[in-house]
């Protein structure tokens, strides 16, 4: 039996350690890569620093009593990921700026913010790369979108391709395709959820308990994307050999289809992408 190699990746700083920065460097820590030199990462406050500084192999500092905390975690690391507020990245990369080693790569996670944006405010010496991760990451089955920037190398790109690796998959699309891929698996797992919260208050409205319910729902969904992942069929064939024709399920596939959920989803999804570019253009 081939034991496998562990992964390896240099030292990484997170900037910032709202969900999202959290759902990632939760599944790192996870997934048995082995960072090398150690994850360093910033929060605002000390109690929420204190939280991560419990981590194994995660040094954290709090911006509120460390007015250096930031520039203190990027030194030495080789990759950082900025996962501030969008409306925070300028002051935080005019605050780093030239505490960052040359050659450093500098992820964003932070949605909307160009890469354009991060390139004019870094030294050329800084490679940028964009990303699009989502919060399943702290169970290793994040779908991830990134985009190299004009300064990054197939090495720069390969690195952050390794990150979010470690916490499922990763699509290589040109950035133009970020903010669209951002409404898809970005917000999708709310998506979900909603369709589930939906989904289990119909199950009580039918008389079973909320517990009831929720075990029916969730082990519902659970094992039907399960059965998806395992099969070669299309979303399409599997719903067709649980739709008998005349049967019950036929009835409410009927009725789903005159709701127009491929319509509804196309609406829900240019909602999401103009306020993606909103906030690209600072609104």
């Amino acid at each position: 039996m081939t034991v496998e190699a562990p992964i390896h990746l240099p030292s990484i700083a997170f900037l910032g350690a709202g969900s999202m920065a959290r759902a990632i460097l939760s599944g790192l820590l996870h997934s048995g890569v082995v960072v090398d030199g150690g994850i360093r990462a910033t929060n605002r406050t000390a109690a929420r620093a204190a939280e991560l500084d419990d981590l194994p192999g995660v040094t954290s500092f709090a911006t509120e009593t460390d007015a250096a905390a930031n520039r203190t975690a990027v030194t030495g690391a080789k990759i950082v990921v900025v996962a501030v507020k969008p409306a925070m990245v300028p002051d935080l990369l005019r605050e780093i700026s030239d505490a960052l080693d040359p050659g450093t790569v500098v992820i964003s996670v932070a949605g909307g913010v160009t890469v354009a944006t991060f390139e004019s405010l870094l030294p050329e010496s800084i490679a940028v790369i964009r990303s699009m991760p989502n919060t399943p990451a702290v169970v290793g089955r994040a779908v991830t979108g990134v985009a190299a920037g004009t300064r990054s190398s197939d090495d720069d790109l390969s690195l952050a391709v390794t990150l979010f690796e470690a916490v499922g998959e990763v699509l290589v699309v040109p950035e133009a395709q970020l903010d669209a891929l951002s409404t898809i698996s970005g917000s999708g797992p709310a998506y979900v959820f909603y369709l589930i919260e939906q989904f289990t208050a119909t199950a009580v409205d039918k008389g079973f308990t909320p517990e009831q319910a929720a075990v029916m729902v969730q082990g519902t969904f659970r094992g039907a994307s399960e059965l998806l992942a395992a099969s070669d069929d299309s979303p399409m064939e599997l719903r067709r050999r649980v739709t008998s024709p005349k049967g019950t399920t036929e009835r409410a596939i009927a009725v789903l289809e005159e709701a127009a959920l491929k319509q509804t989803f196309d609406r829900a999804t240019d909602a999401a992408l103009a306020r993606a570019r909103e906030q690209a253009a600072g609104a």
